[in-house]
């Protein structure tokens, strides 16, 4: 049995970087196996080649034991594993974790709360993967007050970075004068999405803390602190983002698209002009291609 395995996998399995950083370091050229720049989706051998990052050697593991963590992030920390800035990170914070551990996901430097850490791309990347909508909660702070019209506005959706935002659920906690406790739950992880629908109504954030994941909670867990997540809490959020996929609504079968259905799979849609198969080497056999051959096509007219 081949032991070749793709190469934004191996990264993303031993902790080095996510699959999407590792594309992004692909196509920049920062990435080489044996010497030689790599190549989006290459395979290598996690025992045999040698892979470098930036310049410097890596070293895999392809028996990494999977660790899942809970991390109460504290404000002044960005959610990254180094800065150029020279700005503190939750690196910092998870270096006695049992394995090299990145982020699921962000927080804000500004923001603190639960933040989710492991060394599985895989799970990392069905947790964020944007068609899962993943529900998250934060206690918000906001300045001055709070209007009826303004919770409505929250509530129904508004317009940030040119795009509605999905429903929310919004409870009032506090109530004090020039300041309002919210507690708002999203099903979304649009970039400082909070931040910027309580802007777009004429609120200022004054502190942001997120307190659950899915149906994990933060708890007691103290600033700075992170935990591992027990076998079956880790359960829970897999069985989350199933019910979500089984509950959530289809579009009817004359309004589905090729997108639709790449999305429902956790795909991506094929690129502009088609793709070709494993054996075509001209352009007669590439799909999307009209001059396809018609020695490609099944019974029924379908692909072979």
């Amino acid at each position: 049995m081949s032991n070749e395995t793709r190469i934004q996998k191996v990264l993303s399995e031993n902790g080095i970087v996510s699959r999407r950083k590792a594309e992004e370091l692909i196509m920049k050229g920062k990435i080489q196996i044996n010497g030689h720049p790599a190549e989006l989706g290459q395979k290598i051998n996690p025992y045999r080649d040698v892979v470098s990052v930036n310049g410097e050697r890596v070293y895999l593991n392809n028996k990494t034991h999977k660790v899942y963590i809970m991390l109460h992030k504290p404000r002044g920390y960005v959610t990254t594993m180094s800065d150029e800035l020279g700005r503190r990170c939750v690196k910092e914070l998870v270096e006695d974790a049992p394995e090299r551990v990145y982020p699921i996901g962000r927080l804000d430097k500004d923001s603190e709360g639960l933040l989710l850490m492991t060394n599985d791309g895989d799970f990392a990347n069905l947790i964020m993967h944007p068609s899962h909508h993943v529900s998250k909660t934060y206690r918000v702070t906001v300045r001055p007050a709070i209007s009826d019209e303004q919770l409505t506005q929250l509530s129904s959706g508004v317009v940030i970075d040119d795009k509605k935002t999905a429903p929310a659920v919004i409870h009032v906690l506090e109530k004090e004068p020039g300041r309002v406790v919210l507690q708002i739950t999203i099903h979304e992880g649009r970039n400082r999405q909070i931040r910027k629908m309580c802007e777009a109504v004429g609120l200022e954030v004054a502190r942001l803390k997120r307190t659950t994941v899915g149906p994990l909670k933060l708890g007691m867990l103290q600033p700075g602190e992170w935990r591992e997540l027990k076998p079956a809490e880790v359960g829970m959020l897999r069985n989350a983002v199933k019910t979500m996929e089984e509950t959530k609504p289809k579009k009817p079968a004359k309004e589905r698209t090729s997108k639709d259905r790449y999305e429902e799979k956790g795909q991506k849609p094929a690129p502009k002009g088609g793709f070709r198969g494993k054996n075509d080497r001209g352009s007669k056999g590439s799909f999307g291609n009209k001059s396809m051959n018609k020695s490609s096509r099944g019974r029924n007219g379908g692909f072979k």
